[in-house]
C-alpha cells in the first residue's frame, strides 16, 4: 500500500465544475496541495495561476497543473472530466460521451494511484460512478459520486424558504438517481425532529400534497433552469464537493446521500445510486437505511431499473 499525503487532493477536469471546485477547496483550508489535470494542460495552468493569486487572502498551499503521475500520493481524486450538459439535454443524454471519456481517464488514474478515495462528480454521476468502480479496480467503498448531495441541499433550501426556518434545521433527503427519476423522501423528512407535515401546519401551511409536488419538481428541474439561464451549473456542486471532502479529511462520519454501489437494500443491487451513507476517511463506510413508504420504495426501485438499463447499454 502506497503512502498517500492526506493533505493533497487532485482534480481531473478543469471545466466550470472542476475550476469552481478548486476555488472552493482553496478557500476551505482543507489541503496544503492541490494538483489540477486536464487534457488541455494550458487550461489547467491558467486555472491554477488564477486561483493561486488569491492565496495571500487564504491559507498557504501549493496549487499547480500536473499530469497523471502527479496523482501518485493524492488522498482524494475528484473526477469532473466530461462533456457538460447543454440546454434541453438530460443528464442521461451525456452517457455515451462521458463513459467514453472515463474509459480513457479512469485507467490512467488507477495506473498511478490505487489507494486514494475517488470522488466522481461528472454527469450522469450514477452511471459514471458505476463505470469508475468497474474500470478502476478500487474497493467499492472508495469510489463514490457526489450523487444527490446538491439535490438534497436544494431540497433543504426550498423547504427552509417555504417554512420560514433555517434550512440547516431541515433534515430531508433526495434519493435515487441524480436526475429525472430522483425521489424526495418525504416520509422521513423533519424539521429538528418534528415531522414535516406537523411543522408545516405549525407555520400555517395546510395544502401539503400540492406543496410537496411543487417543491420536488422545483428541485428536480433546478439544474435545467440554471443551465437555461446561464449555460452551466457549478457553484452549488463546488460547495458540495468541498463538503464531501471535509467529511473525508476530518473523518466526520457524516451522513450524506452520495452515489455508491448498492448491496441489496430495498431489493436493489449492482447499481450505483444515492442513498444516505456514512462518509469518513475510508470513503463510504456503510449505507444508512431510512424510513420509506411503499410508494417511495417502488419509485426507488424504478429509479434503479432506469439506471440499470442504461448501464447495460454502454458497458
Amino acid at each position: 500500500m502506497a503512502i498517500v499525503n492526506t493533505r493533497k487532493a487532485a482534480i481531473v477536469g478543469c471545466g466550470f465544475v472542476g475550476s469552481a471546485s478548486a476555488f472552493a477547496l482553496m478557500e476551505s483550508g482543507l489541503f496544503s496541495e492541490l494538483v489540477l489535470i486536464d487534457y488541455d494542460h494550458a487550461k489547467a495552468e491558467g486555472e491554477a495561476l488564477d486561483i493561486s493569486h488569491g492565496l495571500p487572502f487564504a491559507k498557504p498551499m501549493k496549487i499547480y497543473a500536473g499530469d497523471y503521475i502527479d496523482l501518485a500520493d493524492a488522498a482524494i481524486i475528484i473526477v469532473t472530466a466530461g462533456a457538460g450538459q447543454k440546454p434541453g439535454e438530460t443528464r442521461l443524454d451525456l452517457v455515451k460521451k462521458n463513459v467514453g471519456i472515463f474509459k480513457s481517464v479512469i485507467p490512467q488514474i488507477a495506473e498511478y494511484n490505487r489507494d486514494a478515495i475517488m470522488l466522481i462528480v461528472a454527469n450522469p454521476v450514477d452511471i459514471l460512478t458505476y463505470t469508475a468502480i468497474k474500470l478502476s479496480g478500487y474497493p467499492e467503498g472508495k469510489v463514490f459520486g457526489s450523487g444527490t448531495v446538491l439535490d438534497t441541499a436544494r431540497f433543504k433550501y426550498l423547504l427552509g424558504e417555504h417554512l420560514g426556518v433555517d434550512n440547516r434545521s431541515v433534515h430531508a433527503f433526495i434519493i435515487g438517481e441524480h436526475g429525472d427519476s430522483e425521489i424526495a423522501a418525504w416520509s422521513s423528512a423533519n424539521v429538528s425532529g418534528i415531522p414535516i407535515d406537523s411543522f408545516c401546519e405549525m407555520r400555517g401551511h395546510f395544502r401539503h400534497e400540492e406543496s410537496m409536488i411543487k417543491i420536488a419538481e422545483t428541485v428536480k428541474n433546478s439544474a435545467y433552469e440554471i443551465i437555461e439561464k446561464k449555460k452551466a451549473t457549478y457553484y452549488g456542486i463546488a460547495m458540495s464537493v468541498r463538503r464531501i471532502c471535509e467529511a473525508i479529511v476530518r473523518d466526520e462520519k457524516s451522513i450524506m446521500p452520495v452515489s455508491s454501489m448498492q448491496k441489496g437494500n430495498y431489493g436493489i443491487k449492482d447499481v450505483a445510486l444515492s442513498m444516505p451513507a456514512i462518509v469518513g476517511k475510508n470513503g463510504v463506510e456503510t449505507l444508512v437505511p431510512i424510513e420509506l413508504n411503499a410508494e417511495e420504495r417502488e419509485a426507488l426501485r424504478k429509479s434503479a431499473d432506469t439506471l440499470t438499463k442504461v448501464i447495460k447499454g454502454v458497458l
